[in-house]
């Protein structure tokens, strides 16, 4: 695991990037003194000195050892840093590239070395705060000055190279800034009177030397020294030394760099990589994202750092592709800016397009140049304003994916939404470190709501910034609001109303697009399959696969796993407030679910009573499902969306699909172990049974509810619904609903330790099973009277009734019939005492359940598997079963049963 230290700043260490706890601010003061001299000997004496000046406790070295042993438990989790002590004293071991002060002076040095704006930068970025912030010692004051004076040279090293590459625009008021802070600084006052004077401010240039002129004098009684006279008599006459040399006209066209920047490191990395690499043809890199991702932010954040590599200048244009103020900029008008930054005269330029773009070819050929095209459309807006000269660079922004770039050999960048941790560093940078400490959980939401969106989190920013006495949980609360929360997310202009510009997106689509992107907004679930969208938009599986492709190059739309699409939360909003309050593609998807699950469920437990469904909705073709194993498949992929579709349908009040769908899903829940999610699907389901006048129906929802509840232990409720079950199927005279609602009551019976009672009620099951001719499900009442008769004792009459389940569900194929039947066959040999017999029927069974993932059935066969193992004198064996069922135990949220295998296992291990 990798380590990273912070020392400038509060002293902090991360292991992969997740914070260590490093104690008071004594102990990071021990750490901080051995950081600095990395894989170098400290001694005891140079750490009691720097740890506590010239009064040291009595027992300082001791306090320093224990100090050191503390941190070398912080630090166990990371494989590349080691705390020894020598002859010497103590060292700590680590890579200097993991400390922000070493790979400060390291970068420095290079950038110095090479002259490069983007080294500087790279090492001015690592500062995050005040060198050893929050500890008060005489060395770590004497470092912080030796540090803050190593900051500002590299920062005056900076401007001067980038006045040297006429970057004076974009410094001028980093520089301006240091100048005020330092009004005796005759080196700052230069650089800020020949950024202003190269910024056409002739005059603000000559003021400000006069006004350094009279502080000097009045301070020290001195005139400036000889360079900044020197600077202001060239000023005073306009000398051409001070005009920037080069042959032609040099273009500096970059607007200024983002003031705050976060994260983006790999895409940074890519991006300079792909330079590096560009293997003899243009470079051409396209940045792809969605509105608001901040692809201007990264491209300004690249190029400035790297803007030594293109000394022969920079060109940029906003092509105005998702301008909502007209149409998107064409290039001819592109070329013609261009050539003008480039000093070509009016008079020269030729009429034709063509004409121009070969000019514009000829002037940049064997230049290092860089191309910003900026908020482009499409491919064929940025085509003729492409290089023809592999010295060039060409950086593409645009909210479309540009794949005919990529034909061309491009670098295609998709940039994606913040992690939290960046996202809550660029609120800090924003709104201040006090303030974001002081309401944590009010940031968490924020950052949480916000979604990794770089322009949601500016614009909530923003607005906290402008009302410094708000609490944040205000903001927090508006959005929390989905009602409201794009409302929230508006600053009050064009570029900072995230509302408006989602729009720009939008309505760049055609028409068959838009209303596919309004119908996937308010579909139910976190996501959408190929053939579910095609049911959500009646169209045809190729034609919607094509259309899908549109959102997606558009980035109104994910494909993040083949053939599965989602939509960011903030867009979905976005969608479903524009939608409104049409629901015939959800009446669609509903019945595709509906139907498809029907189908899936039917494989899975072919045993079950078959419901009968409305014929689907015209544009709605279910998926046909081939066999189980596609079926059990199908139901993991969309689970989550198939809950949140009963939800939707519970909403609208489609009563017959809310039941029909709780009813589909437990055949899968049940399979699965998902009790929770069963219990709460029948609630629903029973919720809608009571909406129609239908009594079969409330008879299977009270039944499965019955189910769910004893699934989940709770066996008083359980019975109240089974009763009720009972009373409806009796009136309704339904015998199938009867018996399973007996086999039911006699499960629920017997978990809870009335085993007489729940034997009669399962032996009438058994009757009715027989009497209507379902071999499944007779087999099934046969193995449960089997397992009842073994609990009571009757050991001949509970082997006859398993084995006779067994021979039926092997005849029928009642594959979890034949799980459930094996272990009960392994429980009767163990209550007779034939523990191996018993251990060979759970390893059939435990083959057979993990087969047909029947991970429900599996946790339990574990369970008796162990207990067997465990009779056998196999206790690592025991144990290891044990351990694997209580997995699967708290996977499925079963409280009673992790409860008693923690016993087991506890009782084993004191064993």
């Amino acid at each position: 695991m990798a380590v990273r230290f912070v020392l400038f700043g509060t002293i902090e260490a991360f292991v992969d990037g997740r914070p260590i706890e490093l104690g008071h601010a004594r102990q990071r003061s021990v750490l901080a003194a051995l950081l600095a001299d990395a894989n170098r000997p400290v001694s005891i004496d140079q750490l009691t000195e720097r740890v506590w000046a010239d009064r040291p406790p009595h027992r300082a070295p001791r306090s320093i050892a224990s100090y050191l042993s503390r941190l070398r438990r912080a630090l166990a989790g990371a494989d590349d840093v080691d705390i020894l002590r020598g002859a010497g004293g103590y060292l700590i071991r680590v890579d200097p590239e993991a400390i922000d002060l070493h790979r400060f002076r390291t970068l420095v040095a290079r950038a110095r070395e090479r002259q490069s704006l983007g080294l500087f930068d790279q090492a001015l970025d690592l500062w995050r705060g005040e060198a050893f912030a929050g500890v008060d010692t005489q060395w770590c004051d004497a470092m912080r000055q030796t540090l803050d004076a190593e900051r500002v040279a590299a920062e005056l090293d900076r401007t001067d190279i980038a006045l040297r590459l006429g970057a004076h625009n974009s410094v001028l008021a980093g520089v301006a800034a240091r100048a005020a802070a330092s009004p005796f600084d005759e080196r700052m006052a230069g650089q800020l009177m020949l950024a202003l004077y190269r910024a056409g401010r002739q005059a603000d240039a000559l003021d400000h030397y006069q006004r350094t002129r009279l502080r000097l004098a009045d301070e020290f009684g001195a005139d400036p020294g000889p360079a900044l006279r020197e600077l202001h008599q060239k000023i005073l006459v306009t000398d051409a030394d001070l005009e920037l040399s080069s042959e032609g006209t040099v273009p500096r066209q970059l607007p200024a760099p983002p003031r705050w920047f976060v994260g983006r490191d790999s895409e940074l990395a890519a991006l300079t990589e792909a330079m590096d690499t560009q293997g003899g043809t243009v470079m051409v890199s396209a940045i792809a994202g969605p509105g608001g991702i901040g692809k201007t932010s990264l491209a300004l954040k690249w190029a400035h750092r790297g803007v030594t590599r293109f000394p022969d200048g920079q060109l940029h244009v906003d092509l105005r592709g998702f301008d909502p103020s007209g149409a998107p900029m064409p290039p001819a008008v592109a070329i013609r800016r261009f050539l003008d930054a480039l000093g070509v005269a009016p008079a020269a330029i030729p009429a034709d397009e063509d004409s121009q773009v070969a000019l514009y070819r000829s002037l940049v050929a064997g230049k290092r140049l860089l191309v910003m095209l900026d908020n482009a459309r499409d491919a064929g807006q940025i085509e003729p304003l492409l290089p023809g000269s592999e010295t060039c660079t060409v950086l593409v922004t645009s909210r479309n994916r540009l794949g005919g770039l990529g034909v061309r050999g491009a670098q295609l960048l998709h940039l994606d939404v913040l992690a939290d941790e960046d996202a809550r560093e660029l609120l800090t940078h924003h709104i201040g470190a006090q303030r974001i400490a002081e309401e944590p959980r009010a940031v968490a939401a924020l950052v949480h709501w916000c979604a990794g969106l770089p322009l949601a989190l500016s614009i909530v920013a923003s607005r906290a910034a402008t009302q410094p006495g708000f609490p944040l949980d205000v903001l927090a609360k508006e959005l929390r609001d989905s009602s409201a929360r794009l409302d929230a997310l508006d600053a009050g202009d064009l570029n900072a109303n995230l509302r408006a510009v989602f729009s720009w997106s939008y309505r760049a689509l055609d028409r068959e697009p838009a209303q596919v992107f309004l119908l996937l907004g308010p579909a139910p679930g976190p996501d959408i399959s190929l053939p579910a969208a095609a049911a959500l938009t009646g169209l045809s599986g190729s034609r919607v696969r094509a259309v899908l492709r549109v959102l997606v190059d558009a980035h109104l739309l994910q494909e993040y796993v083949p053939g599965r699409y989602r939509m960011d939360d903030l867009l979905r909003l976005y969608a479903t407030e524009l939608a409104g309050d049409e629901r015939s593609g959800l009446r669609r998807l509903t019945d595709f679910y509906l139907h498809t699950a029907r189908a899936a469920a039917h494989l899975l437990r072919p045993e079950r009573q078959p419901i009968e469904l409305l014929p689907t909705m015209p544009g709605c073709t279910p998926l046909p499902l081939e066999h189980r194993a596609v079926a059990a498949v199908w139901f993991t992929d969309e689970h989550a969306c198939l809950l949140a579709t009963l939800d939707a349908a519970a909403r609208n009040d489609w009563h017959d699909s809310t039941w029909k769908l709780a009813w589909t899903l437990s055949a899968f829940h049940v399979m699965r172990g998902h009790v929770r999610d069963d219990l709460a699907a029948w609630r629903a389901g029973v919720a809608a049974t009571r909406k129609l006048d239908e009594p079969v129906a409330q008879a299977v929802a009270q039944m499965f509810l019955g189910d769910a509840c004893t699934r989940v232990g709770d066996h008083t409720e359980a019975v109240d619904h089974l009763r009720r079950a009972l009373s409806l199927a009796e009136r309704a005279e339904a015998v199938t609903v009867l018996a399973d609602v007996h086999r039911a009551l006699g499960w629920t019976l017997e978990q809870d330790g009335d085993v007489e009672r729940a034997l009669n009620h399962t032996q009438h099951a058994l009757r009715l099973f027989r009497a209507t001719g379902n071999p499944m499900r007779e087999a099934d009442a046969l193995n449960s009277a089997g397992w009842l008769h073994a609990r009571l004792g009757h050991h001949a009459q509970a082997v006859a009734d398993c084995e006779r389940a067994l021979v039926l569900c092997r005849e029928h194929d009642h594959h979890r019939g034949e799980v459930v039947t094996l272990d009960s066959l392994g429980f009767i040999a163990q209550r007779h005492g034939d523990h191996a017999r018993a251990l060979g029927y759970y390893r059939d069974a435990l083959e057979l359940a993990r087969e047909t993932d029947d991970t429900y059935d599996e946790a339990g066969i574990l369970d008796n598997m162990g207990e067997a193992q465990h009779a056998l004198g196999r206790h690592g064996e025991a144990r290891e079963a044990w351990q694997q069922a209580l997995e699967l135990y708290q996977a499925q949220h079963r409280a009673h049963s992790v409860e008693a295998i923690r016993r087991k296992l506890d009782a084993a291990s004191r064993s």
